[in-house]
């Protein structure tokens, strides 16, 4: 019996890395990235259901309308969300499907989907946050010090997590993520078909 995966809502500030522990995890088998769906247009070398799922403003009002997003957000005049169907169906598959999304849409998830995994991913100190920001070499200094501003209010929902994992290294960080899956795939609450595995009933 193949078992349900984990839906695993990682978070942190930015310059955190949790694009690149996110890659690390992909490459694994049992993994996959969820997609969101918007309603801007695609650009030209993306996949509807591959890069996103894109629909237009009525049927992302109708899809808020039915419930069938875990969280959704409006940036820049476009909609963007998290399909319900997609996530269940890659999670009845046996995946473990990583959220990557911001603190409020995380919280906002764990409400509708209490059985999801909550991670947020750190740096070791701020003025690591700020070297990595600056190293990027992509942004002036006024919005470094704005990303560290909002690092500093993002930290202060931690303890609303299951988990925190500290970046120092990639492999490491990555490694202490897969023993949260491997750990939280053992709990009781999430196996209770195991006296009937046990008896051979299943």
């Amino acid at each position: 019996m193949k078992k349900q995966g984990l839906l695993l809502i990682l978070s942190g500030p930015s310059g955190s890395g949790k694009g690149t522990i996110v890659e690390q995890l992909k490459a694994k088998d049992d993994f996959a990235l969820s997609i969101s769906a918007t309603t801007r247009a695609p650009r030209e070398y993306e996949q509807d259901g591959v890069h996103y799922f894109f629909r237009t403003r009525e049927e992302f009002e109708k899809m808020i309308a039915n419930q069938e997003l875990l969280e959704w957000a409006e940036f820049c005049g476009n909609c963007y969300g998290t399909p319900r169907a997609y996530v269940t169906e890659q999670l009845q598959k046996g995946q473990n499907v990583i959220l990557e999304i911001e603190v409020q849409g995380a919280l906002q998830v764990k409400k509708l989907y209490p059985e999801g995994v909550l991670i947020f991913l750190v740096p070791p100190n701020l003025e690591e946050l700020g070297r990595r920001l600056t190293n990027r070499g992509t942004e002036d200094k006024e919005t470094i010090n704005r990303r560290i501003h909002r690092a500093l209010e993002e930290m202060e929902y931690v303890q609303d997590y299951d988990y925190v994992v500290i970046n120092d290294t990639v492999p490491q960080a990555t490694q202490d993520i897969l023993d949260i899956v491997h750990a939280e795939s053992m709990r009781c609450s999430r196996n209770k078909e195991i006296k009937k595995v046990f008896k051979g009933e299943i």
